[in-house]
């Protein structure tokens, strides 16, 4: 298991919200392997800067589910290379999430549940209990390399079973 989080930018124009009519995730034609990775995403609620772990939660406005649409052979590519995976992670459309939900309305982030399906057939779920890194100490790790600003989104990572996702299949995810 890694010792600290990978931790990469996806740019907003990778955001697709959920609650539109615009939900389509779009497959650029040098993407030969989408892939799908369902995670907790935490909104930022103020300011963070070097915030310690018992503050974290402190900072959080609410959270989203979220899918990190991810090119994985360009990723892949990356990797080899010693990269960046901003080009694999980051296309206009490669973050669909869902409507925030307040932080009060989540009594315990370590016991979440997260699933995807892909044309009704389930492909991931997990609990947020098996995350390698919990959310404050992801908050406050993050917070001490650079600044969290309000609005920001931090997607906690995905678990096993992240796989492909090809054009006209339709995902469905959720979080309970």
């Amino acid at each position: 298991l890694p010792t600290k989080p990978v931790l990469f930018l996806k740019p907003t124009s990778s955001i697709v919200f959920c609650d539109t009519n615009d939900k389509k995730v779009f497959k650029p034609k040098e993407v030969t392997e989408l892939h799908h990775e369902v995670e907790l995403g935490i909104v930022i609620g103020k300011q963070a800067k070097d915030v310690p772990i018992t503050n974290a939660l402190d900072f959080v406005a609410g959270y989203v589910l979220g899918l990190d649409m991810t090119a994985r052979n360009l990723q892949d590519e990356a990797k080899k290379d010693r990269l960046p995976w901003s080009v694999a992670k980051g296309y206009d459309t490669f973050c669909p999430i869902s409507t925030m939900i307040p932080k009060d309305a989540v009594k315990d982030t370590q016991n979440l549940e997260l699933w995807v399906k892909i044309d009704g057939v389930e492909k991931q779920r997990s609990n947020t209990a098996d995350m390698i890194f919990d959310v404050p100490f992801l908050i406050s790790y993050i917070s001490h390399i650079f600044t969290l600003n309000e609005g920001d989104i931090i997607l906690t990572g995905t678990p096993d079973g992240v796989g492909p996702v090809h054009p006209g299949q339709v995902m469905h995810a959720g979080l309970t």
